[in-house]
């Protein structure tokens, strides 16, 4: 059994690339269990807080609930739920779950596979992090369920999956006369741009294409804080030729560098691209405000 496709080919509720990373979240923070301990169950009511707060840090910005994937990964062949009366899963109903004590891990075909090959717990990490989530995030992600991301380092391509264009970030970097399109950031060391990417709007995991249409310069900052959901990008005075920088409502910064670097950017026109290059396509944008985009977008910072 192929358990790396079986990892990519994880049955999720998906419609117009609307985002439904339940399955992997719980899948990530079950290997992690496994590595620490293999014969561990998890407990739903143990473990309902940790799964809760990963999917509002992760996950799309409706509210949802970790019973979901607590009973549907159950489907996928690599997860199972007993309960105090027998095995199988009560349903996800949260209350159920609770009050029969039920409790989830990895199926003994897959524990008994991860054993004998301690790689195959960093393939499938890889899977599950390209799959779900850019890049800018795996590192954060790995440390939040306690994986370490070296476990994965090596970039996995399921059958069947397309690749990157490694070509992307010199095009979108060009196209932005390498200036972060946020904060104008343009730092190199001699001739070499540092902090300086090349950012999907619609991520890469969910069929965003590697061209400049759908890229933007940030810098190392404003790259984690879009994809994080704190920024986003809003129609300019021109709609579809301009852009403005969105800044969540529920972005909370104190400090002066935080009202600097973030805050202040709300309302301001995007940096870029350069003559003649097109700008974000507006069915990308549409895609990073329902999926990506937290909240409500903060009112115009007075200049």
């Amino acid at each position: 059994m192929d358990w790396v496709e079986r990892t990519a080919e994880l049955r999720q509720w998906t419609r117009s690339g609307v985002r439904a990373p339940h399955k992997p979240l719980l899948f990530l923070y079950a290997l992690s269990r496994f590595r620490r301990d293999a014969d561990d169950e998890l407990r739903y009511s143990a473990v309902e807080d940790d799964l809760r707060r990963l999917l509002a840090e992760y996950g799309p910005a409706n509210p949802t609930t970790p019973a979901y994937p607590f009973h549907h990964l159950v489907s996928d062949g690599v997860w199972e739920v007993r309960t105090e009366r027998g095995p199988g899963s009560p349903g996800t109903g949260v209350r159920a779950l609770r009050a029969t004590g039920a409790a989830g891990r990895l199926t003994p075909e897959l524990r008994a596979a991860l054993r004998r090959d301690p790689s195959l717990l960093g393939r499938m990490t890889r899977v599950l992090l390209d799959l779900n989530f850019p890049p800018s995030l795996h590192g954060e992600l790995c440390e939040a369920v306690g994986l370490e991301l070296e476990e994965a380092e090596t970039e996995v391509v399921a059958a069947g999956r397309r690749q990157r264009d490694r070509r992307m970030r010199e095009l979108v970097l060009t196209a932005y006369e390498y200036r972060c399109a946020f904060c104008g950031y343009d730092g190199r060391i001699g001739t070499v741009p540092v902090g300086l990417e090349a950012a999907h709007v619609r991520w890469w995991a969910f069929d965003g294409p590697d061209d400049v249409e759908n890229g933007l310069c940030l810098c190392s900052l404003h790259h984690k804080l879009f994809d994080k959901g704190v920024l986003g990008l809003g129609e300019g005075r021109d709609p579809g030729v301009d852009h403005r920088i969105l800044v969540s409502q529920s972005f909370v910064g104190h400090s002066a560098a935080a009202r600097e670097h973030v805050v202040a950017l709300a309302g301001r026109p995007l940096i870029g691209p350069q003559p003649g290059v097109r700008p974000v396509a507006a069915t990308h944008r549409s895609w990073h405000t329902g999926q990506v985009f937290h909240g409500s977008p903060r009112p115009a910072t007075a200049a």
